[in-house]
């Protein structure tokens, strides 16, 4: 293995990949979430956003576009907070333009996936989220090819309610079967909406569905996140929803994911 690509993962404690059978769930939402509530727990945590069809973390941590520095290991990550303890490194950053689509067949977006997998000097980081596009596609693997040189603790799998969401992530548990990626547990987003006025939570889909699906499956029920205005504000507005909103419901329900998933990879 080359030292430099070895180099750059090997201070990181923890590597999970967060994972949707289609898009539209909100995946993004949720490793934003997981990574600012492990932050709050006190980690130093890195999120690796490689979704090429729609890299937003950037917006939603309020990081903008900034300029991408190399160092001799490589790029070096973009801090979302002053202490450093949330580094981000986007492919939506090397991107020229960035209302452009990105139009390029199968193999130039392995190998610059696989570059960007490589290459991004993280320093120590206790959790390592990867933000990948939805689906199993040619990425998925150029992702787990590249980081298996190092390792993979695992796969958070995202899911709303509804049978056609469920369905589709049921073919995500099977490309990590075959796949040999462990499955950390699944998360139902969307699960129920909040009402802004009276905090009641009202089931616009339906609920409940990753739940089953869990359980036919076999895997971890890691929680359920409502739609919450409050949250989507936040993400729009690039602020830290859980340091905005510590009473409120969805911030339980995130926290209470995060500390799962925490104990399972410590354990």
């Amino acid at each position: 293995m080359d030292s430099s690509e070895k180099g750059n993962l090997d201070q990181v404690k923890h590597v999970v990949l967060v994972l949707s059978g289609k898009g539209g769930v909100g995946k993004s939402t949720i490793t934003t979430e997981l990574a600012l509530a492990l932050r709050h727990a006190g980690k130093k945590v890195g999120i690796l956003d490689v979704d090429l069809c729609g890299p937003s973390i950037p917006r939603m941590l309020s990081v903008g576009k900034p300029e991408v520095h190399q160092c001799d290991a490589g790029w070096v990550p973009v801090y979302a907070d002053p202490q450093q303890q949330l580094a981000l490194m986007s492919i939506g950053f090397l991107l020229e333009d960035s209302d452009e689509a990105v139009v390029w067949r199968g193999p130039k977006k392995t190998a610059l996936i696989g570059q960007f997998v490589s290459d991004v000097a993280w320093g120590e980081l206790d959790v390592l989220l990867v933000d990948t596009p939805p689906g199993t596609s040619d990425e998925h693997l150029a992702v787990l090819e590249n980081l298996r040189k190092h390792k993979v603790d695992g796969a958070v799998l995202v899911t709303t309610p509804q049978a056609v969401s469920t369905g589709d992530v049921r073919r995500e548990i099977t490309f990590c079967k075959k796949t040999g990626v462990k499955i950390l547990g699944i998360v139902e987003n969307m699960s129920g909406f909040v009402c802004p006025h009276c905090s009641e939570c009202s089931n616009i889909f339906s609920k409940g569905g990753g739940e089953e699906l869990a359980k036919l499956t076999g895997s971890v029920f890691l929680g359920s996140v409502p739609l919450d205005p409050l949250l989507t504000a936040s993400l729009e507005e690039g602020r830290d929803f859980l340091q905005a909103f510590p009473e409120s419901s969805t911030y339980t329900a995130i926290s209470q994911i995060a500390n799962t998933l925490l104990s399972s990879l410590d354990a």
